[in-house]
C-alpha cells in the first residue's frame, strides 16, 4: 500500500487495469536491478507486461485494443513505475507512441495492428533524416536519438522533413517503419532510465509508401483522419497527449515509491548524530516528510487537471484551445518540477545511506532526474509560454503548442 494516493476519483474504466498493473509491481521491482545492470529490461518483465495487456492500452479497440482515456494510461503508468521506473517508462511511451499510430490512415493502422493487436511501436520525431520524393511514397535514411524500447519494439515512428519531387522541404513528417528496416545501435549509456534502451535507430535508403506519412503540423493543429472506431481518444491534443502520456505517469509512480521507502525505513532508522532512535519520532523529519508528501500530491492534481481537459476536448470531439494547450503543458511541466523537489527532500531526510548501491532509492532518484530533463519539458520555456498566455502576449516561442 502506497502512503498517498490518487487525489481525484478513478475512472471506472481503470480499475482492471490498475489492479493488473498493481499484480506486476512486485516482478518489476525484483528485476529492477537487474535491468538496470544490463540496460535493458528483462524478457521476463517485458513478456510479464505483454500478457497482462500494458501494451494494448492506447491500441484501437478494432484492433483488440483498450483505448484507454489519458486519464487512465496516466494512473496505470504511475502504479508500474512503483515497481521500477524503467518499465513504466517503456510502457508509457510504446502507448503513447501506439496512440500516434491511431492518428495515421487506416491503411497505415492495419499494417501495424492488424495482423499484431500487441505490436510495441517506439519513436522519435525529431526529422533526423535526408529524404527524396520517389513514386508513391519517400526513400529515407537517418539516425534517430533516442528510441526509448528499441529492443523490443515491431516498428518505429520516425521524423523527416517533407520534401516535394524538386526537393524543397514542405512539411515535417513521421514515418512507421517496420523493425526490419532499421537497425538498432547500442549507445544508450547513461545515468537513469537504464532499462529503457534507448539506443538509436538507423535506416539506410528504406522506402516508407505515403499511407505511412502523417504530417506533424497538421497533427499539431488537430487536423487529424476519420477514425473507423469512433472513439475520442484520437482526438486529443497532440503535443498535450504525448506529453502527459509518455513522460509524467512514471514520474508520479516514482514518486509514490521515493515517498513509501522512506517512510518504511523510518520506522528502524535513527537521524545520526542525534537522541532520534527513529527517523518517524524526529519533529525535524516529519516536516520534510510532509512537505514531499504534498509535493507529490500536488503533482497528481496538476497532472489530472491536465489529462481531464485534455479528455473533455476530445470526447467532445473539440481541439482543446490556445490557452488550454499552453496551460495543460504548463501543468504538466510542473508537476514533474514537483516530484523531482519532493524526491530531493526525501534523499536529504533520508540521509547518505540514499545514495548506496544497494538502496533502491538511488535508482528512484537517477530515474527520475534523467526523466524530468526530457526535451519537451523545459519548464523554465514552459513557464515563459504560460507567462505570456496569461498576459496576452502573442509572441510565440515554440512550434509545439
Amino acid at each position: 500500500m502506497t502512503v498517498t494516493t490518487s487525489p481525484d476519483r478513478t475512472p471506472p474504466e481503470s480499475s482492471d487495469l490498475l489492479l493488473a498493473a498493481r499484480e506486476l509491481v512486485p516482478l518489476l521491482a525484483r528485476n529492477a536491478e537487474q535491468g538496470d545492470r544490463d540496460r535493458r529490461l528483462p524478457e521476463h518483465s517485458v513478456q510479464a507486461l505483454a500478457d497482462s495487456g500494458m501494451f494494448k492500452l492506447s491500441v484501437p479497440k478494432r484492433y483488440g485494443g483498450d483505448e484507454v482515456s489519458l486519464r487512465t494510461l496516466i494512473d496505470v503508468s504511475a502504479v508500474l513505475a512503483e515497481g521500477d521506473g524503467s518499465s513504466s517508462w517503456l510502457v508509457a511511451v510504446c502507448n503513447s507512441v501506439a496512440w500516434v499510430v491511431s492518428l495515421f490512415p487506416d491503411e497505415a493502422q492495419d499494417d501495424v495492428f492488424g495482423a499484431n493487436p500487441a505490436a510495441k511501436v517506439s519513436g522519435v520525431l525529431t526529422p533526423d533524416a535526408t529524404v527524396q520524393r520517389v513514386g508513391g511514397g519517400f526513400r529515407i535514411s537517418g539516425r534517430w536519438h533516442y528510441n526509448s524500447g528499441a529492443w523490443h519494439a515491431d516498428w518505429a515512428v520516425i521524423g523527416f522533413p517533407v520534401p516535394d519531387s524538386d526537393g524543397k522541404i514542405v512539411d515535417q513528417g513521421i514515418a512507421l517503419v517496420p523493425a526490419a528496416d532499421y537497425a538498432v545501435e547500442d549507445n544508450w549509456f547513461v545515468a537513469g532510465m537504464r532499462a529503457t534502451g534507448g539506443n538509436c535507430l538507423v535506416a539506410e535508403d528504406i522506402f516508407v509508401p505515403d499511407h505511412r506519412v502523417l504530417s506533424v503540423p497538421t497533427a499539431m493543429a488537430g487536423d487529424y483522419p476519420i477514425q473507423q472506431s469512433g472513439g475520442s481518444l484520437p482526438r486529443s491534443a497532440f503535443v498535450q497527449f504525448l506529453t502527459a502520456g509518455a513522460l509524467v505517469g512514471p514520474q508520479l509512480g516514482l514518486g509514490r515509491a521515493a515517498l513509501e521507502l522512506v517512510k518504511q525505513k523510518a520506522v528502524s532508522k535513527a537521524v545520526t548524530f542525534t537522541y532520534f532512535e527513529k527517523q518517524r519520532d524526529s519533529t525535524a523529519f516529519q516536516l520534510q516528510f510532509a512537505e514531499a508528501a504534498q509535493k507529490i500530491d500536488t503533482a497528481h492534481l496538476h497532472t489530472y487537471r491536465a489529462a481531464d481537459d485534455i479528455d473533455a476536448a476530445a470526447a467532445h470531439g473539440e481541439a482543446l484551445d490556445p490557452f488550454g494547450r499552453i496551460r495543460a503543458r504548463a501543468d504538466l511541466s510542473r508537476a514533474i518540477e514537483h516530484v523531482t523537489e519532493a524526491i530531493g527532500i526525501l534523499l536529504s531526510a533520508h540521509g547518505a545511506g540514499s545514495f548506496a548501491e544497494a538502496n533502491p532509492l538511488q535508482r528512484i532518484w537517477r530515474d527520475s532526474a534523467v526523466a524530468a530533463r526530457h526535451a519537451i519539458l523545459q519548464p523554465a520555456m514552459i513557464k515563459e509560454m504560460y507567462g505570456k498566455a496569461l498576459l496576452g502576449v502573442e509572441e510565440q516561442i515554440s512550434p509545439l503548442v
